[in-house]
């Protein structure tokens, strides 16, 4: 399975269900929480290409974009093959 990295914060909606997906497809998720900012907001605007919103989702070096992005993938069939 894909490495997927997910950069989060606390008390985010969608945070949640893009981990609750990624988890329901059973994928390895390492999670950074950058509710307090920090190094990991900074690492995530520089591979996000300056995207604030979280969460911000690659799997693999691939950047996914957001949980509707994540959405996106899995309602066109295309996330098992992302995530193989």
């Amino acid at each position: 399975m894909a490495k997927v990295l997910i950069y989060t914060k606390a008390f985010c909606p969608y945070c949640s269900r893009a981990l609750q997906l990624l988890g329901h497809k059973g994928a390895s998720v390492e999670e950074v929480d950058i509710t307090m900012g920090g190094a990991g907001r900074t690492e995530m605007l520089a591979r996000s290409n300056g995207r604030t919103t979280v969460p911000q989702i690659f799997v693999g070096e691939r950047h996914v974009g957001g949980y509707d992005d994540l959405a996106a993938l899995e309602r066109a069939g295309e996330l098992d093959a992302l995530l193989a």
